[in-house]
């Protein structure tokens, strides 16, 4: 294994990919696969506020001529010349070009979607066209300006969008396509078709290996820009592709090519988790691999990067003698466990040092008892034989008065 892991992509695609029903899938953007590829700074780390209803949007009028041409035109089909801010805040707005079938026909969260697309920049540069795009509504395949408004779309609709670079791509910008940091963009979007995605368990092997491992790839976009969240949602959503039960034959082969897909989507978890500071999901993440593959270098690596973080060191450094083991090659690893081993060994000596404080220093504490009793003993001693002396020399002194009187 070479210092990073697989490549992520860091391009933001768009490109079309077949979608599944999700049995029992939740949003994971509330929780929280390469060694550290981002750097901290410039990430906006703020959740994207909760979608409105239509018509709780604040409505504002262009142009009161604009509003005057809407007012007298008796034609259900023709332009609506006014802006909806869908999320309250003028960050995210959307004006219908031609009205569609009615709210009824509008989809729904889940859905595979088709759309026709053309971005471009504020100032009207074209940055791509796109037909018969198709992605999951909901499931964070496509920027977030595209999943909040196409579900306020009805079926034959279209709308014009202008959102903030933060639903959009971001501090980061985007190489494919073309767009710089921080820049906001108009979206021409006509809405063609929305069916409900096809079920799991009758999914053919082959699709479902696609479409989890498209999941994941959108996963890796997310966590490249530096939203850790958005890419535990993708991720999520591949593993439950991945562990779905399947009513159709799979061969070994494909059941290995799933198991790798899960894998893979586990460490790119564990890593995104990391950044979000979630240890305890960090950790349960890097388990579920191992239970996996028990020797799978990345897994025991970010393990031991968790237990260390939280303070568990003896068990960190296990994990990471075994990771070296199976790779003894890898600088990572390497630099990894000697800075743990030396940050291990200075906790232990301010332990130690802290112990003998607390209870003082019983070896010296024993030969300053010694060393006193022995003092108390000579002391004894010599006042005894002191006192014998006293005694022998009175009693001699006696003697000589009593033979002088006699």
């Amino acid at each position: 294994m070479a210092e990073k892991e697989e490549t992520i992509d860091a391009s933001d695609s768009h490109d079309s990919a077949p979608t599944a029903k999700k049995n029992g899938r939740t949003s994971l953007l509330d929780s929280g696969e390469d060694f550290e590829v981002l750097d901290e700074e410039d990430i906006d780390d703020d959740d994207p506020p909760p979608l409105e209803d239509a018509g709780g949007g604040k409505r504002k009028n262009t142009d009161e001529s604009e509003k005057k041409n809407a007012d007298t035109d008796s034609d259900p089909l023709g332009p609506v010349e006014e802006w909806l801010d869908v999320l309250g805040n003028d960050q995210l707005k959307k004006k219908v070009l031609e009205a569609g079938e009615g709210r009824d026909s509008r989809p729904q969260k889940g859905q595979n979607v088709k759309i026709n697309l053309k971005t471009s920049l504020k100032d009207g540069t074209l940055v791509e066209e796109q037909t018969d795009l198709s992605f999951t509504l909901g499931d964070g395949d496509v920027i977030q300006a595209l999943d909040l408004t196409v579900q306020l779309m009805e079926m034959g609709e279209k709308a014009l969008i202008q959102a903030d670079a933060k639903y959009a791509y971001g501090a980061r910008g985007s190489l494919e396509p073309e767009v710089p940091p921080n820049a906001e963009v108009s979206l021409e979007v006509e809405l063609l078709e929305a069916t409900d995605a096809p079920d799991l368990e009758l999914l053919p092997p082959a699709e479902k290996i696609a479409l989890a491992s498209h999941k994941r790839e959108r996963g890796n976009v997310h966590y490249q820009r530096g939203d850790y969240a958005f890419a535990v949602n993708s991720y999520s959503i591949a593993l439950q592709i991945t562990e779905s039960s399947s009513k159709v034959d799979i061969t070994p082969e494909e059941e290995n090519e799933l198991m790798d897909v899960r894998v893979k989507c586990l460490n790119n978890m564990a890593a995104s988790q990391l950044k979000l500071d979630h240890y305890e999901a960090a950790l349960k993440s890097c388990v579920s691999a191992l239970e996996h593959q028990p020797d799978n270098i990345k897994a025991l690596f970010r393990m031991g990067k968790v237990l260390a973080l939280q303070g568990e060191y003896t068990e960190a450094i296990q994990s990471l003698r075994k990771a070296l083991k199976l790779e003894p090659s890898n600088k990572t690893i390497h630099a990894e466990l000697s800075k743990l081993v030396k940050k291990h060994s200075e906790q232990r000596g301010a332990e130690q040092a802290m112990y003998k404080k607390m209870l003082g220093n019983p070896a010296n504490s024993s030969g300053s008892t010694q060393k006193h009793r022995a003092k108390s003993s000579w002391g004894l001693s010599w006042k005894w034989l002191f006192g014998a002396t006293a005694v022998a020399i009175g009693g001699v002194a006696l003697s000589v008065v009593i033979a002088a009187r006699n």
